[in-house]
């Protein structure tokens, strides 16, 4: 593994401003390991596997020795202050490029932010619903609303690395004219004020039009079996799929990147079960870390890792040779995300 590159993160949301108390703190990192409430009484979420990571991994950037005490570990954290903080915590992760898909303003950092804090790169990716809410709360009737999100979508083709969506299913083709206006009339005539689009044939006609801009789409999938349909639609339309799986799911995600040469999947922190089921080639790394630069550290710490554990198991076993397991990990890293997002590009 020498010779790896900065990772890129494809990604994440960003950290939280401000200082944060023991409680905040796990509240986060609750949220991290899928928690829906608090901690029972008399137990904390510093006693799991992503508690555990924080301790191991975080407190030598801050100066402090690995495994302190949380309360400890905070301690430092406020007398350091929340931004000095998080500036270690971002420059001693080991990523050099992040893919931020952002929530509401100000409530994370934003990819400039992120950017210098980290110095590295950052590159926006925006989410389809909420840029049609958006739209959809500005914008008068249906007509209004279909020509103003078009205008908005290609707008932000312009600036950003790639469209994301939350679609759990979608198939086929895109819709006709007549059913995404009728689709439309009925979500405006029923939606609250921010209530982002649920209806199938809106939605599908989103994903559609960030297909034709042509940049890449990340796909927020919980079952990624749901999507097969449009993954075969969008077969030789230029446009590069990026599978996002919920937990439990990230072996079929790489099973459809290995049938679809337009898509490819997201292998977290844990790339194990992904790399026996698809081609090196297809597979990308993130951290998905949202509120606590901590996760940033977790996930690339636990990436490394677990890829040095498989390459020198495969060296071993004579799969490969040391230079060559080296550039299947810098793929996962690293190179893949940059072809696909065409990061060297952008940067330029």
């Amino acid at each position: 593994m020498d010779g790896i590159p900065p990772l890129v993160d494809q990604h994440s949301h960003g950290a939280v401003h401000g200082e944060l108390g023991l409680g905040e703190f796990e509240t986060h990192l609750a949220k991290a390991q899928g928690a829906t409430g608090p901690a029972p009484p008399g137990t904390t979420f510093f006693d799991s596997r992503a508690g555990l990571a924080v301790r191991r991994w975080c407190p030598p950037l801050l100066g402090l020795e690995p495994h302190c005490a949380p309360v400890r570990y905070l301690a430092r954290r406020r007398e350091l202050g929340a931004y000095r903080a998080g500036l270690l915590l971002l420059r001693g992760a080991g990523i050099g490029t992040f893919l931020l898909e952002q929530g509401a303003p100000g409530a994370l950092t934003s990819p400039a932010e992120l950017a210098r804090a980290a110095e590295g790169r950052a590159h926006e990716v925006v989410r389809l619903e909420p840029l049609a809410a958006q739209v959809a709360d500005t914008s008068g009737g249906t007509d209004a609303f279909l020509s103003y999100t078009a205008e908005a979508l290609y707008a932000a083709a312009g600036s950003a690395a790639a469209f994301a969506s939350g679609a759990t299913a979608c198939a086929g083709g895109p819709p006709c004219a007549a059913e995404v206006r009728q689709a439309a009339g009925r979500w405006l005539r029923t939606r609250g004020t921010g209530a982002a689009p649920a209806d199938p044939v809106l939605v599908r006609h989103l994903l559609w039009s960030a297909v034709a801009t042509g940049l890449p789409v990340q796909l927020h999938c919980p079952d990624p079996r749901r999507l097969t349909g449009f993954l075969s639609a969008t077969a030789g339309r230029g446009t590069d799929l990026v599978l996002l799986p919920g937990p439990g799911h990230r072996r079929q995600a790489a099973r459809l990147a290995a049938v679809f040469p337009h898509v490819y999947a997201d292998v977290g922190a844990r790339p194990e079960e992904a790399l026996r089921e698809a081609p090196f080639g297809k597979l990308l790394f993130s951290t998905g870390a949202r509120a606590l630069a901590e996760l940033y550290v977790v996930a690339a710490r636990l990436f490394v890792r677990a890829m040095e554990h498989l390459v020198r198991d495969w060296v071993a076993d004579g799969w490969c040779r040391a230079a060559e397991a080296g550039r299947i990990a810098s793929l996962v890293a690293a190179g893949t995300a940059r072809r696909v997002y065409r990061l060297e590009a952008a940067a330029g």
